[in-house]
């Protein structure tokens, strides 16, 4: 009997080893929310104590690219922002933000599909996710946004929490480097690309990226330039638009983020 049992036991231990020490191995992700509870708490007790807030949005983009275009790309860059910079996790897309009016529709809201959020419950929004970051532990809460309506929303959050945080250890930073740099418009025209072909939304700057991130989210028979824009949805020329583009265009917009946050929390340190 005590042959057949510790032959059993033998069968077991070796059968279950190589699970517990799979189970044991790190989570390679800066996704709080690929996280347990657990996992989250222990990253930040080890020092990963910056969160990113990516606000993206869900907005029409012509024809030949998807409603999510935000959300993929600032999700996209926010993960290599995070792994970067060494020290900081990534909150979920924020993927409702201000598109335009409801009644009458106006901007992005003319168009099928495009969820609009007001201002001031965007801004409600991102100022309780800072506030619930700051009860996790996180001490550098960074906003960024991927869309030209979420700027003054995210710098308000920061100029707000920051005054009424003022003297403690928490510091909201508002990362206006990541969207307002022009980079990459200057780097497209050094390339000889025009700027009634490089465009303002939806063209060439938006399409190359979502193509270096994910081709599949572009539809290429669809590619041609914006024409009437109250038709189309895209001013631009996105047939121009091309993967090797696209994440030059990325590297800018990460570079400059990651030197901004950086500079941020050194001067905070002080």
């Amino acid at each position: 009997m005590r042959k057949y049992f510790a032959l059993a036991m033998c069968l077991y231990l070796c059968l279950t080893a190589p699970l517990a020490a799979l189970s044991a191995q790190p989570v390679d992700t800066v996704f709080i929310e690929e996280l347990t509870w657990m996992e989250l708490r222990d990253a930040i007790k080890a020092g990963k104590t910056t969160i990113i807030f990516p606000a993206g949005g869900t907005e029409q983009n012509g024809p030949h690219m998807v409603l999510g275009k935000h959300n993929f790309i600032v999700k996209h860059a926010a993960e290599q922002i995070a792994r970067r910079l060494g020290t900081a996790l990534v909150a979920p897309v924020l993927a409702y933000v201000p598109e335009g009016e409801i009644n009458p529709p106006s901007g992005h809201m003319l168009f099928p599909g495009t969820i609009t959020l007001p201002e001031e419950h965007f801004i409600k929004i991102t100022e309780y996710a800072a506030r619930s970051f700051r009860v996790n532990g996180f001490k550098d809460i960074v906003l960024i946004g991927d869309s030209g309506p979420n700027q003054k929303g995210l710098q308000v959050v920061a100029t707000l929490l920051n005054k009424e945080w003022a003297g403690n250890d928490v510091r909201v930073h508002y990362v206006s480097d990541y969207y307002h740099s022009q980079a990459f418009s200057k780097w497209l025209r050094a390339q000889g690309e025009t700027p009634e072909n490089i465009g303002t939304h939806a063209g060439m700057e938006d399409t190359s990226e979502l193509l270096a991130i994910n081709p599949s989210l572009i539809r290429k028979d669809k590619l041609a330039p914006g024409g009437d824009f109250k038709l189309t949805g895209v001013a631009g020329n996105p047939a121009r638009a091309s993967a090797a583009y696209g994440k030059q265009g990325l590297e800018f917009k990460i570079a400059a983020a990651v030197a901004q946050i950086q500079k941020s929390i050194a001067a905070r340190a002080k």
